[in-house]
């Protein structure tokens, strides 16, 4: 019987290693809505063409989370019911966890875009992240956020994330920035109508959600709390739509 040397078992336990899918990511993304007459716009900017990722993509602000972020004081909790959903689903998404998937929606919004969203009021922290919001006197609230949509990036990619994607209102918008957020990750900020952001070079699972976001504003055009939320993933080498 051949005996494999060190070597060689190191070899194959790398090689198993590699082809293991990588785990999913934390990421929050946040759709920013305004209404002009019947009319709904959504913020979105261009990514630089130099990013790795969706180099030059038309994207919404977002990014990964930081669990720091979970403990960050807020005016105001998130709504119990968008919680609620927020963890369910598959994994495991502790309340603090998703407080923290949340925030992170409302930290990358400030860093890409330059809005920050909140209530006006004294706010301190000693992350350097969320300084921006301490200077502006801008303390960050989740009860306007509602949890759009859920989306998976299948395996065997080279960056995979668990996004959630949010939505508010321009209205939640505190203080503007009028040079924009101090990453500078989008080369540029525009409001697109819905019809026409689905138009644009945007992802494909960007255009799905687009799509669930239009159906439920004809429903419910004020985006209560507790609407149905799908998510999006790969099962068994098979894309599926599950409501959460």
């Amino acid at each position: 019987m051949d005996v494999m040397t060190k070597a060689e078992v190191d070899k194959v336990q790398r090689i198993a290693l590699e082809a293991k899918p990588i785990r999913p990511r934390d990421a929050a993304t946040l759709i920013l809505l305004d209404r002009k007459g019947d009319e709904f716009l959504v913020l979105m900017g261009r990514r630089h063409a130099r990013h790795a990722f969706m180099p030059g993509k038309f994207v919404f602000p977002g990014g990964r989370t930081d669990p720091a972020d979970s403990r960050i004081p807020v005016a105001t909790a998130l709504h119990h019911e968008e919680q609620a959903r927020l963890t369910a689903g598959v994994g495991r998404t502790s309340p603090a966890r998703a407080r923290a998937i949340a925030l992170s929606a409302i930290r990358e919004t400030y860093e890409e875009a330059g809005l920050l969203i909140g209530q006006k009021g004294a706010f301190a922290t000693t992350r350097r992240d969320w300084q921006g919001f301490a200077e502006h006197g801008v303390r960050p609230s989740l009860e306007a956020l509602r949890f759009i949509a859920r989306a998976i990036t299948p395996p065997n990619r080279v960056r995979r994330f668990d996004t959630r994607f949010f939505s508010a209102w321009r209205d939640d918008v505190a203080v503007e920035l009028p040079d924009g957020g101090p990453t500078n990750e989008l080369e540029e900020l525009v409001w697109l109508p819905l019809a026409k952001a689905r138009e644009a070079d945007i992802p494909d699972i960007t255009r799905a959600i687009l799509e669930e976001l239009e159906k439920r504003l004809v429903d419910d055009p004020l985006l209560r709390p507790g609407g149905s939320v799908p998510f999006y993933r790969l099962v068994r080498n098979r894309f599926v739509r599950e409501i959460l």
